[in-house]
């Protein structure tokens, strides 16, 4: 099997943290979004990993290299930001006929057992992997009809289904999907001017192929920064590791504190990720996001996502108060 992994695009709801970075290597319970979607992906065996990038392709390739030598990548740059389906087309240089291909968006970090692609698809042609939500008006749902998909519906006004496409997919025939993606952007199957992959399937299934709509465990959202929280929440649970150094501090499960830095006088916790070379004294930090190489002292941060290198200094205060006092104070 291989597996294109679209990583190009400014990831504008996550700025100004993908100012100087790609959206992927922003990180999450102590670990980059990247790096959290590969280690999914090593329960199937893969024999290539292809890269579509901007040009924030060097950083990929760098992150790559270092986390993981023995796979092999390879790279390939979209110049032009004309779609989803346009980013997964420029993979068909690399796709040969026979090849299995898995397609995975790294908007979301997945949770599914992979190894059941065969047993799952044993009577399809593909899987479009799904999570059933509330707010289906957001999404692009996939509408069953006998275990098979029939219809794919943009943001539907009507709960005609809530089944949402999460950005995971799964072609038994790689070379025949890169074609239909061919096929749909020479007839000019544009919504805005980009192509998406919601056109090629219904193509594939006017032509009889079979596609299913399996449901996955979980689905994190990695695009902003609420979100981002939320899934750092989420991949703490059960979670307890500390591997810095911790001084007169007072650490709330769960939370993930890198070997590196130093708490110090404070109280972390719950649900707080710190990365190496951080370093914070006299402060209570809950639910939040703490990346390298950070100074943070005197402060009370919650819901919080800290880039790489910030320095964040408060101030003590002193106080002389009298009984029956009310004082509410911002920050």
């Amino acid at each position: 099997m291989k597996v294109v992994l679209p990583v190009a695009g400014k990831g504008t709801r996550l700025r100004p943290h993908t100012h100087t970075k790609a959206k992927s290597l922003v990180s999450v319970a102590g670990k980059t979004v990247l790096e959290h979607i590969i280690e999914r992906l090593q329960a199937i065996e893969v024999e290539e990993y292809i890269f579509i990038t901007d040009e924030n392709g060097r950083q990929i390739a760098d992150f790559m290299d270092c986390q993981f030598p023995d796979l092999k990548c390879h790279y390939l740059l979209q110049r032009e930001r004309l779609g989803p389906a346009h980013a997964v087309a420029l993979a068909a240089t690399e796709i040969k006929a026979g090849d299995e291909l898995l397609v995975v968006f790294n908007d979301t970090i997945f949770v599914t057992d992979l190894a059941k692609i065969p047993q799952l698809c044993a009577d399809a042609d593909g899987l479009i992997y799904s999570k059933e939500v509330e707010d289906y008006q957001r999404f692009g749902v996939n509408v069953i009809r006998d275990g098979y998909i029939v219809d794919m519906v943009e943001k539907p006004d009507k709960p005609i289904s809530r089944l949402a496409q999460v950005g995971l997919y799964y072609l038994k025939d790689g070379a025949g999907f890169l074609d239909y993606i061919r096929q749909t952007i020479a007839a000019g199957e544009t919504v805005k001017g980009e192509y998406y992959l919601p056109a090629v399937f219904m193509r594939m299934i006017g032509d009889g192929l079979k596609l299913k709509a399996p449901e996955i465990d979980a689905w994190l959202d990695c695009g902003q920064p609420e979100t981002l929280l939320e899934t750092n929440r989420y991949l703490l649970k059960g979670r307890h590791h500390i591997h810095g150094e911790t001084i007169d501090s007072v650490l709330i499960e769960p939370v993930h504190i890198e070997r590196g830095a130093i708490i110090r006088n404070s109280i972390v916790g719950p649900n707080v990720s710190v990365a190496a070379g951080s370093v914070i004294e006299n402060s209570v930090i809950r639910d939040s996001i703490i990346n390298t190489e950070n100074r943070i002292s005197n402060l009370i941060l919650e819901q919080s996502l800290l880039g790489d290198s910030v320095t964040l200094v408060g101030s003590p205060r002193r106080m002389n108060i009298g009984d029956h006092s009310l004082i509410e104070m911002d920050q």
